[in-house]
């Protein structure tokens, strides 16, 4: 699933109107695919999800704001940040309830903006009450209102059906040069992404501060180099979640993670003077969670260049944090110096052509003989298994489909000896690449499989 200029939609309300319940419900339930987050784990208040092929980031402001605030200023800062960073609003309300200053004060707000705005009444559990329950808050003045229980489902469907016209690609980017590689830079605050976008293109592109948290936003510069464009996007530092406060920044944080799915390649970086820390392997699991290609930069190599042990410790370091990911190349760099920033665009352009590269079936199919004759396949209840063959579904990040006698019986070990021979045997040294794996079933046609290979690519095997 792709969520390349995906809908940001963003939840709001007081707090127990339901928002937690149909932020599960749109997550969870089948028919929406949403993708895990390996090697990462955290209390997660966004989700990335597709409905019928309509990608969007479905956002729980109340669990990006636990401030002990009054509940009008609670809710009021929410509406706000959603108004000014999402780009579709469900606001909800409670039937229950009924209508509170509070909704009022915020319908207010929301009034003021062009965005599509929701305005959602939960807790209708049943047709027979809806009438009823929906009849103070036609006195808001809105155009229509969505009675909705989203702990039982009701309305459920017609709210989704409402949804999926306004999911448009709300960034894209309609001018940009045919071929142009889309790189983001991520990090902690004040690690130099700034100070790195400024040193590649030459010029003051970028505000750069010694003061974190000045990126607020992700910002774009298209660069030409050579007969290669590329797209720089500059993203707000990520901050550990214990220490991350400020609304505004909360909100900086998902626009953020929001550029991930414009870019083809993530470029994280890290201050080789603090080292590697825990929010350093937590940012490289984000770009892993969206399936980007991935590029290492040690920032402010020259404070540290001589000294051999602090280096060493440095790069064991991170080869610890990134076990999971060994393919991502790693640049000692600096961009106060500018040594080593000459080797990034090659390594860009490597990993970009890695990234996006198909193979003929013919070669796949050959690969994964090779591999069979190389390690043969363990027994599964009694019976050994068995690939009959492979093909490529797509690209960014390569995916490949690969049809056996029993999916389930495939041990982990030997889905990773598969990996790591496609990784080699195709020379995609650089970047991650997906088996999926597919009971062979009846007669049906190579065809007919991949395309249920495709339409189940999301969901958890095990």
């Amino acid at each position: 699933m792709t969520t390349e200029n995906a809908t940001l939609v963003a939840l709001i309300g007081r707090p127990n109107v339901g928002k937690s319940t149909l932020f599960n419900r749109m997550v969870r339930r089948r028919d929406a695919l949403v993708d895990p987050t390996p090697g990462v784990t955290r209390d997660r208040h966004y989700a990335r999800v597709s409905w019928e092929e309509h990608p969007f980031i479905l956002v729980d402001t109340g669990g990006i704001d636990d401030e002990d605030d009054t509940i009008v200023n609670h809710i009021r800062h929410q509406a706000m940040m959603a108004i000014e960073e999402a780009d579709i609003i469900f606001f909800l309300m409670d039937g229950r309830e009924g209508l509170t200053p509070s909704d009022i004060e915020i319908v207010d707000l929301l009034r003021r903006t062009e965005k599509k705005v929701f305005y959602i009444v939960n807790k209708i559990d049943s047709p027979d009450r809806e009438d009823d329950l929906l009849m103070p808050f036609w006195e808001l003045g809105v155009e229509q209102l969505w009675p909705l229980s989203a702990d039982h489902g009701f309305g459920f469907h017609n709210l989704i059906e409402g949804l999926l016209p306004h999911l448009q690609n709300t960034d894209l980017q309609t001018d940009l040069p045919e071929n142009t590689m889309r790189v983001a830079f991520l990090g902690r605050p004040n690690v130099g992404k700034s100070s790195m976008v400024n040193a590649i293109v030459g010029q003051e592109r970028m505000v750069v501060s010694e003061v974190s948290g000045t990126t607020r936003d992700s910002v774009d510069t298209l660069l030409s180099r050579d007969q290669y464009n590329y797209l720089l996007i500059d993203t707000a530092g990520i901050r550990r979640k214990g220490k991350t406060t400020d609304k505004l920044e909360k909100f900086s944080i998902l626009k953020a993670l929001k550029a991930l799915g414009r870019c083809d390649i993530a470029i994280v970086l890290i201050d080789a003077e603090e080292g590697v820390t825990e929010q350093d392997t937590k940012v490289i699991g984000y770009t892993q969670e969206q399936s980007r290609a991935l590029i290492i930069i040690i920032n402010k190599w020259d404070l540290v260049k001589d000294d051999r042990k602090r280096q060493e410790r440095l790069l064991s370091d991170l080869q610890e944090a990134v076990k999971f990911i060994p393919y991502a190349p790693v640049l000692k760099v600096s961009a106060l110096t500018g040594s080593g920033i000459k080797r990034l665009f090659p390594e860009i352009g490597q990993v970009h052509r890695q990234f996006h590269q198909r193979f003929p079936t013919a070669a796949l199919n050959r690969v994964l003989a090779d591999a069979i004759a190389h390690h043969e396949p363990p027994m599964h209840h009694g019976r050994r298994l068995k690939f009959y063959y492979t093909a490529q579904l797509g690209t960014a990040p390569p995916l490949f489909a690969v049809v056996t006698n029993a999916p389930k019986g495939i041990h982990f070990s030997y889905e990773r000896f598969l990996t790591n021979f496609f990784r080699d045997g195709l020379g995609l040294d650089r970047v991650p690449l997906r088996l999926l794996f597919r009971e062979r079933s009846g007669r049906k046609t190579k065809s007919s499989l991949i395309v249920k290979v495709d339409d189940d690519k999301s969901k958890k095997r095990r």
